[in-house]
This record gives structure tokens, sequence and C-alpha cells, in this order.
């Protein structure tokens, strides 16, 4: 397939370091009305965020729409978009509800195609959901052993089989400048990323200052290939945000004892240097040779505000090193 499109910014050189998750406003865990998106839109283009990660799966559609309405008053060569590829999505039948795992969203059911026709057919309904005919990076998203259980297999021979060659055509003919995949677990970063050619990986959980497990084993891999990293879900799901609110979640799922204890520890310390927790959890994975951005995720014009206020404050490294003293952060990790 050829495309004729305008060639999509350089990977990672011109990468902003820092952009925008949008996984909150396809109302993962809470509902958000489309004035609430659209002001923290909005917010971001104003406070300078130029890269805005999404995906089909947010939301079922909804959060690619939303993106997509913001981009329409934003001059296009000035934003970087990169969206995910692995589902493919159908209308519900009359009267049935087919929506899963979100608290709102699109009424259309997900089916999951990690080939090259599965590939094509996603990138398609991105294109018509965000309105616009360039998305500079595609990302193969979830294909998570836990989370496909028997399924993994075969979906991992169609990636292998049509589904990476045909990602890479793209890139070869300028259709998009950049191929990533996700990753949520150890486990699954440990095991592909030896091997798999990809430009980047999009890690949301594995390398965080909660949790550096990733550092000796796949992050090393990434540096040893020249593989690139962006940090999604920096907050670890809010609890690097805020470890004292009722309910906090770790990993997508409720926060244990032990972790909020943890980070209650690191926010002591960063107390004690005068700097906010949502900074240090914000600007430590920026501090890896791989890491080429970092992407929270905003639900308000208030929390982009902050996001950006925190990216941006001086840390001193007296921080890193008295983490590293507790115990709370790995002595080897890249502080400077």
């Amino acid at each position: 397939m050829t495309v004729i499109a305008p060639p999509a910014p350089a990977f990672p050189s011109d990468w902003p370091r820092f952009g925008m998750g949008t996984a909150s406003l396809g109302n993962i865990f809470a509902t958000y009305s489309e004035a609430e998106a659209a002001e923290t839109f909005a917010a971001a283009w104003k406070a300078g965020v130029r890269y805005f990660d999404t995906a089909p799966w947010y939301g079922h559609g909804l959060a690619e729409h939303r993106l997509g309405t913001a981009m329409r008053d934003w001059p296009r060569d000035r934003v970087v978009v990169s969206t995910k590829v692995g589902r493919v999505y159908d209308p519900a039948g009359r009267g049935q509800d087919v929506r899963i795992n979100w608290k709102g969203g699109l009424n259309f059911a997900v089916r999951y195609d990690y080939s090259a026709a599965g590939f094509e057919a996603s990138l398609m309904q991105s294109r018509l959901r965000l309105g616009q005919p360039v998305i500079d990076a595609l990302i193969i998203h979830d294909l998570d052993r836990d989370y496909h259980g028997p399924a993994f297999d075969r979906h991992m021979n169609d990636l292998t089989g049509s589904g990476l060659g045909y990602l890479h055509r793209l890139k070869a003919e300028g259709v998009i400048s950049a191929v990533g995949m996700g990753m949520n677990t150890l486990a699954d970063f440990a095991a592909i990323a030896p091997w798999i050619e990809v430009d980047f990986f999009l890690v949301a959980m594995p390398y965080t200052l909660a949790d550096q497990a990733a550092l000796r084993g796949p992050m090393a891999d990434c540096l040893r290939r020249g593989i690139k990293v962006v940090i999604g879900a920096p907050f670890a799901s809010g609890l690097l945000a805020n470890p004292s609110a009722p309910g906090v979640m770790y990993a997508y799922a409720p926060a244990s004892t032990e972790m909020v204890a943890k980070a209650l520890a690191i926010e002591a310390v960063c107390s004690r240097h005068g700097v906010p927790l949502a900074a240090a959890a914000l600007q430590f994975p920026l501090l890896h040779t791989a890491v080429v951005s970092v992407i929270p995720g905003a639900v308000s014009a208030a929390q982009v505000t902050q996001n950006m206020a925190n990216v941006a404050l001086p840390i001193p490294t007296e921080l890193w090193q008295d983490l590293k003293m507790q115990g709370l952060i790995d002595p080897d990790a890249p502080t400077g």
C-alpha cells in the first residue's frame, strides 16, 4: 500500500520530551464530559504540549474522537501524534451494549488482530476518528502474554508473520515516522526487548520512580540495541501523584499497603528537599539515557498546568542521592 502524505517528524531527535496521554479522557476510571475534554486539550496546547498519545482502546474510540476534535484547531505540522494498533472495532447490534472495561465510551465491539490486515483496518479507523490523514507513530498495543492467555501465541505469530513487516513498510514509505510497541509488564518487556525490531517502546509501569525492576534487563537491552523509550503512566495510575488519596490506584488496580507505604516514604524525602512528589515522578525517568519522552495523562486544565510546572521544576541531585541511600530507588538508576 502506498499513501501520499507529508513527511512526519523525525524520530527520536525531534520528538518532544514531554507529552500527554489520553487514556483518562477515554473514561478509564471515571467519566468526563466533552466540555472537560475540550478544556483539557486547549490548556495543553496553550501550555506548549505538542506530543499526544492515544489509542482506539481508550473509550473504544472516544479518546481519539476527542483528540481529533481538538486538533482541528491546531497547525498539524506542530503536533506529534501516536496511536496504537492491534484492536479493530465493529458496531454493536441494535439494542446491544458491547462496551467493556470502561466507565463510558462508544458502543463498539473490540476484536484483536495483529496481522497486516488488522493493522491496516485499525489505522484506517483511527484516521477517521482523529480526522487526520497523517499519524506520526503507530504502537503495537497490549500484546501481553497474561492479557491474551491462550491466544497470545496466535497473535504473536500474526505480528511476526505480517503485522510488523506492514508497519515497517509504512515507515519506509514515509507514512509514519516510527514503529513502537507498548509494554505493561516486566515479564513481557524482558521477553521482547532483546529481539523485536521497533524504534521505541512505550513503557507503562515497568520503569517509574516506584519501581526500577526493568533497569538491568529490558532497559539495558534498549540501550544496547539503540531502542528508545517513551514513559507512559509516570504517576503509576495515581500512586505517585497523591499516595494519600483514598482508594489510590497502582498499576491499574487498588494500591497495596506496601506500595502506598513506599510512595509515602519517597514523598517524605521529596518534601525534605522542597520538591513535590509528582515533579520527581515526572523527571526521574527522563534521566535514563534511553528515555526520550514522558507522557502523563490529564483530565483538567489545572492538571495540565501542574504537570508543566512539575516537569520544569529544578530538582537537586541530593534528592536522588537520598532516595538511593534509603533504598527507595535502585542504586544504579541513572540520576544525572
